[in-house]
């Protein structure tokens, strides 16, 4: 009796330690955030801030080298001073924002005189995809590409 005990209780251990990490994997990891290495972080901020419209919220280094941004409900963008210089980066190689328009948003990037172009590289042009979403694609401060559709 006493060994058929331990045994119920040995493999009680073992399915109990097997459905933990089974139900750790229930939750899927969620982004928290994405950070650029800028080379001017005022320039940055400015144009994160005012032309996408990405809200800033408090940062806890408070060393004026460091900017948080509001990228979603739970994510943030941070914009980290001290890349060494402006490199150049490959568009497939992009982040994302939908916005409602992308037609409000050509005229906010025609006001601050920022150039865009399509997919194809086409400049001052949009592009349709297969599924209808317009989107474009320009360049922040250090050469980082954004796509902007229409996707909300």
């Amino acid at each position: 009796m006493k060994n058929i005990a331990l045994t119920v209780l040995c493999v009680g251990i073992t399915v109990a330690g097997l459905s933990i990490p089974a139900r750790a994997q229930e939750k899927k990891p969620a982004l928290n955030h994405m950070a650029l290495s800028v080379y001017n972080l005022q320039k940055s901020t400015v144009f994160y801030r005012d032309v996408l419209q990405l809200d800033t919220v408090p940062e806890p280094f408070h060393d004026g080298k460091h900017t948080w941004l509001k990228i979603g409900p739970n994510s943030h963008m941070h914009l980290i001073e001290g890349a060494p210089g402006i490199a150049e980066h490959d568009m497939a190689t992009h982040t994302c924002f939908s916005v409602p328009s992308v037609t409000d948003f050509i005229a906010r990037l025609d006001q601050f005189g920022i150039p865009y172009n399509n997919w194809e590289g086409e400049k001052q042009q949009v592009t349709i995809r297969v599924d209808g979403i317009k989107q474009i694609y320009l360049q922040d401060p250090d050469g980082y590409w954004i796509e902007i559709n229409d996707d909300y």
